[in-house]
């Protein structure tokens, strides 16, 4: 399939954009300004002004020469920046591979997708169309490099034009030789010896042209002739699997957005498991007829391709989605990883799956995680130390099992813990009979707690190369309430003072 480039090109941009703001400024010759060395210099004009003659890198004192009722307003490059990377985001509907050409312009790759809105020329019509009804004036063009298509869009003949798969060098042939994007400085020298059309050095030998130019010249040639590739760098990944839907008329309400959803999420499964694949995260675009793009994004703990459950998910989202006048289009998207089949087991004279069990702690976790925050949601895992403080770390809940997950020790079966420990071990009053019997008796925060069952001594050392740490002997004790604690005794016994005890953590 042949690669197909739309370059457009948003000339009025800065003036549009506050037009759009102040409707009454369209009908003033509107320009912007920057201060350079005590001077204002116009930095953009809408058409009105450039009918007057003024042109960008005027100053402003010469502007307004020409045009005396001209409207002057502070150049804000930063939110003229937001502006096109909205734009940017609103192409979107049309393709997934979109990239910046700052500060004025936007290349999309619409290899494959012109059948989608009945063809090229329906595409370029629906898109220009749609920007003049948002208040963008525009240029555009489609051709077979970015290069071609930006030079066919800022130097053609024609406002919207589509140049045919390989007629590049053809329709190149008339331009100026500044379609090629290059340097001011270089465009006038190749000018000054005679070459004013791109055309003009198809013939020309290319050692002469480098050696007098640079290699600027052939390189951005070749870029637009396709004789060298010219890739673009989309602003967003661009997923391996998305899924569209485009509704005869626009939707609003809460109950068709759950509908159009779960659609979608039918066909983005069914795709994904025709390749093997199962999502971990996914975002959905809703893209309104007013040009402004609302999204939802939700994760998943391990690869799933399951419906209902991802439907779970989005359904917590779909309530902060504001339609507006209307949803057109509807794009899902999902990062995938391998999601082969499982092996399930089933413990002999049980009717538990053990597969089925993890895969609801799975969507429990998605769920919390999705609703309180992703980075919110923590995962235990053991670390091989006999320390109680050292021998658990914490991970993301959502992250996949990578190295860590994978290579961390299994939880001990033959040391019986509490679910629950103390960020520090606290200080507690005891009573012991003899120093190496357990408390009979002791009190924590105030409260006097009577032992009624206990256990141990448990003796626990640290790591040889923990210094200034003495050894614990711990005790399982419980008192007449039924609560259980875990206490210890901090270091041998010394006659010549009083036996320190902590309490460290709580049994269920």
């Amino acid at each position: 399939m042949a690669r197909r480039v739309l370059s457009l090109w948003l000339p009025g941009l800065a003036t549009d954009r506050l037009a759009r703001r102040e409707p009454a400024l369209r009908r003033s010759p509107l320009v912007t300004v920057v201060g350079d060395r005590g001077r204002m210099i116009v930095a953009s004009a809408n058409a009105i002004a450039e009918s007057a003659g003024i042109q960008p890198g005027m100053t402003l004192a010469d502007a307004r020469a020409l045009e005396p009722a001209i409207r002057p307003v502070d150049a804000d490059f930063p939110a003229d920046a937001r502006a096109l990377d909205g734009l940017a985001d609103w192409c979107g509907r049309y393709t997934p591979w979109i990239g910046l050409d700052s500060p004025d312009g936007i290349f999309l790759d619409i290899t494959g997708c012109g059948h989608l809105f009945g063809g090229e020329a329906a595409l370029l019509d629906g898109l220009t169309g749609r920007l003049d009804g948002f208040g963008y004036g525009s240029r555009a063009a489609i051709a077979d490099t970015p290069g071609a298509a930006w030079a066919m869009a800022r130097h053609g003949a024609e406002r919207y034009a589509i140049v045919r798969p390989g007629q590049g060098r053809q329709a190149l042939a008339g331009l100026p030789v500044e379609g090629l994007r290059l340097p001011a400085e270089t465009s006038a020298g190749l000018r000054r010896v005679g070459m004013r059309r791109i055309g003009d050095l198809y013939a020309m030998p290319r050692a002469g042209i480098t050696a007098r130019f640079g290699a600027v010249v052939t390189r951005r040639l070749d870029l637009a002739l396709a004789i060298s590739p010219e890739p673009i760098s989309p602003r967003r990944p661009v997923p391996p699997h998305i899924v569209r839907t485009a509704f005869a008329e626009p939707i609003s309400t809460p109950e068709n957005l759950t509908v159009a959803t779960r659609h979608l999420l039918d066909d983005l499964c069914a795709g994904m498991e025709r390749a093997g694949q199962g999502a971990r995260r996914l975002d959905l675009g809703f893209f309104r007829v007013d040009g402004r793009v609302e999204r939802s994004s939700v994760g998943t703990s391990r690869p799933v391709r399951t419906p209902p459950h991802l439907a779970r998910l989005f359904a917590e989202k779909l309530d902060r989605v504001e339609p507006g006048p209307g949803v057109e289009i509807m794009i899902l998207a999902a990062t995938t990883e391998p999601l082969g089949a499982v092996q399930t087991t089933m413990q002999v004279g049980s009717p538990a799956l053990f597969a089925g069990e993890r895969e609801e702690e799975a969507e429990l976790v998605d769920r919390l995680g999705n609703r309180l925050g992703l980075p919110r949601v923590r995962r235990l895992l053991p670390r091989e130390s006999w320390w109680p403080e050292n021998n658990v770390e914490q991970a993301a809940a959502l992250d996949g099992p990578g190295p860590k997950a994978d290579q961390a020790a299994p939880w001990p079966s033959d040391r019986f813990r509490p679910v629950r420990l103390l960020t520090r071990p606290e200080p507690i009053h005891v009573m012991a009979p003899v120093p190496d019997d357990p408390p009979m008796m002791f009190r924590w925060r105030d409260v006097p707690h009577k032992v009624a069952h206990a256990e141990g001594p448990e003796r626990l050392e640290p790591e040889w190369w923990r210094e200034l740490t003495e050894m614990r002997d711990y005790y399982r004790v419980e008192d007449l309430a039924g609560r259980r604690f875990w206490v210890y005794r901090a270091g041998l016994y010394q006659q010549d003072r009083a036996a320190r005890w902590y309490l460290h953590g709580v049994f269920p």
